[in-house]
């Protein structure tokens, strides 16, 4: 696999990577929280080892309430809510839309019950990329499944240091990197995000192009193939991997 070992390293000492640049040939924008992401973690690995490299994965950490309210449930009922009744409309078909691919790849999808801060686990993907970024795909498979089955408290830092470990990690001075450094290089990257024109994930940013989606990953392939051919159409992937990571 090749690698650029310059692009692994979105270190704490700067004050963030430019949202647009990278010396990998892709960057990836996701989110844990967000379903979407998680249904397209695992045709976008597949991808990388395809192409035999690894991609510049980056963290885009949703400001969920800010478009589409907020709410809390406890045992399948709402207990909190400020939504609209066209936000819950949205909500409910996005989770209805990404439930089916997550099912399609042997994953099981529930709804949270809350609004999650994935700003700690997001800051995982930044800290596994600078330490050992080949174990990045492990770390996926340690924190995404399970938060979508609702068995992994994303925002106790304890957690996360136990889905390092898992993922074969080093996890020594994670949590001073989630308090400090980390957390700065992450609060600096998410104010330069919308601005630059990201707002959603997964978010795949390569040369000129911004495209938000899975559903374009044909057409990321076949730029970053050389072109070979006429030019797919948007399209989802047909036998997608039947896990997170291989």
């Amino acid at each position: 696999m090749k690698v650029n070992q310059e692009h692994l390293h979105m270190t704490a000492t700067q004050v963030a990577p430019h949202p647009l640049r990278s010396t990998a040939p892709l960057i990836v924008y996701v989110d844990i929280k967000s379903p979407y992401a998680f249904v397209a973690i695992a045709p976008t690995l597949a991808l990388e080892r395809e192409l035999d490299t690894l991609f510049d994965w980056r963290p885009l950490t949703l400001d969920i309430p800010s478009y589409l309210g907020s709410a809390k449930k406890k045992a399948g009922k709402v207990v909190e809510s400020n939504r609209s009744s066209s936000q819950w409309a949205s909500i409910k078909y996005a989770y209805k839309d990404a439930r089916r691919y997550a099912e399609q790849q042997g994953h099981i999808l529930k709804g949270t019950e809350k609004i999650w801060d994935s700003s700690i686990a997001n800051m995982g993907i930044m800290w596994v990329s600078q330490t050992d970024r080949r174990k990045l795909p492990a770390y996926f498979n340690a924190v995404y499944p399970p938060f979508w089955r609702r068995e992994l408290d994303i925002e106790d830092p304890n957690v996360l240091v136990a889905c390092l470990k898992q993922a074969n990690v080093d996890s020594a001075g994670f949590l001073n990197f989630i308090q400090g450094a980390g957390r700065r290089t992450h609060n600096n990257l998410q104010n330069k995000l919308h601005p630059a024109g990201i707002y959603g994930v997964p978010t795949y940013v390569f040369g000129d192009h911004i495209l938000f989606g899975r559903e374009h990953l044909p057409l990321i392939r076949w730029h970053l193939s050389g072109k070979p051919g006429p030019a797919p159409d948007i399209a989802y992937e047909a036998g997608e991997a039947n896990e997170v990571a291989g």
